[in-house]
């Protein structure tokens, strides 16, 4: 909660909105302020709509609500929120001159009429009917977002019969690749357990097959980004795709080796890269007794030292 009474409220405004939750912050919360002229002192009422940029809404920042950001975060304002909120329909860009260059330094916004006149009931007893009037004309840009989203998502082949789909991007791609390529080739016969999702805290998670082998996790585990079951030795695979949080170093070893340590099965620990380029660059890093794939090179397994190629060792 903040010191400013109007930052909470604007926070709720743009949830409200439909703001993606990466909008919803007080950075996006103070620009919409700017956007506003709203001073600490005046009501929701009182909201104006002048012609702002980037530089006079973090100076508006700082005098009126104490929040200073640096110079350098000028990019950050523009791509992280004005860029949403113009997207969003709330705020409208260059309204006085639509030609201006877009590296112009004369770049204003200016909040939309229809969403001013909405903002201008928060707190009254009209809000909730101006909102839902707003709302079932404008489509929200969360809306917007899920929506392509879910047309571009990943599809994952887990089982003959089975497709599964996760989250677009870079990360989606090498668990795709783990799942399809790394298991088939170290894992004949293996069975998913658990998939990551960067759109989702849980994307694929089998939990009962999970806790059949002694292991339960809660919504505080760190999973790691793809788990698969080997049933013929009975050893679970904890991969880590080095897109998400980096490779399976010695603090991610202790992490998974706790997690999973009431496991009936022996643990195999592997980083899967997309290349060796990429790997190249966490060698030092990378935990003794594990496995390093490599997307490039998917019948290749790299093992780093101990007494055994590709198996579970005994846990201390």
């Amino acid at each position: 909660m903040s010191e400013y009474q109007n930052i909470d409220d604007a926070l709720q405004i743009l949830s409200a909105l439909g703001l993606p939750r990466a909008q919803q912050n007080e950075r996006s919360a103070l620009c919409l302020l700017a956007l506003l002229n709203l001073t600490p002192q005046k009501t929701w009422s009182e909201a104006e709509n002048p012609l702002v940029g980037i530089t006079p809404m973090m100076n508006f920042s700082r005098k009126h609500y104490g929040k200073a950001y640096a110079p350098n975060t000028r990019e950050t304002f523009r791509r992280q929120t004005m860029h949403q909120l113009v997207d969003a329909g709330i705020a409208l860009y260059n309204p006085d001159h639509p030609a201006r260059p877009t590296n112009s330094p004369k770049t204003v916004y200016q909040i939309a009429p229809k969403v001013l006149e909405t903002i201008r009931k928060y707190g009254a007893s009209a809000w909730d009917h101006h909102l839902a009037d707003y709302l079932s004309v404008q489509e929200t840009l969360a809306e917007r977002y899920a929506r392509e989203r879910n047309f571009n998502r990943i599809p994952i082949q887990i089982a003959p019969d089975q497709t599964i789909q996760i989250s677009p991007g870079e990360h989606s791609h090498l668990i795709k690749d783990i799942v399809e390529k790394f298991g088939p080739c170290f894992v004949p016969g293996g069975i998913l357990i658990y998939a990551g999702d960067t759109g989702e805290k849980w994307g694929y998670f089998d939990k009962a097959r999970l806790a059949s082998l002694g292991v339960t996790v809660d919504a505080h585990g760190k999973m790691p980004d793809v788990v698969l079951h080997d049933p013929r030795r009975n050893w679970l695979f904890l991969i880590e795709s080095v897109t998400s949080h980096g490779p399976v170093d010695g603090k991610r070893h202790d992490e998974l080796t706790r997690l999973f340590a009431s496991a009936s099965a022996g643990l195999v620990y592997v980083t899967a890269f997309p290349s060796r380029n990429v790997m190249a660059r966490y060698l030092a890093d990378i935990a003794w007794e594990t496995e390093v794939w490599v997307a490039d090179a998917p019948s290749h397994l790299i093992h780093f030292n101990g007494e055994r190629l590709l198996g579970p060792y005994p846990q201390d």
